[in-house]
């Protein structure tokens, strides 16, 4: 892991606290993962929300986290 990969995984900490991030090495897979601690209501997964998101590079999970956000948001009302 490089020192910016390290630098952008505590800023997704601090910022989505409710995810484990992970670094997978698997060929075909993405490399970034993000595992929720706690697990979706049903209407947040009719919503579209998931469990886990994996991307192959930090910043396609930063997007896919901040996306992620706005669904859950969306289905708060």
């Amino acid at each position: 892991m490089t020192d910016d990969e390290r630098r952008l995984i505590d800023l997704l900490i601090s910022t989505h606290p409710a995810w484990r991030y992970e670094e997978r090495n698997l060929p075909g897979l993405p490399r970034w993962w993000a595992v929720r601690y706690e697990p979706l209501r049903l209407d947040q997964r009719k919503a579209g929300a998931r469990d886990v998101l994996g991307r192959t590079t930090l910043h396609r999970l930063t997007r896919a986290l901040a996306r992620h956000d706005e669904i859950l948001h969306r289905s708060r009302y």
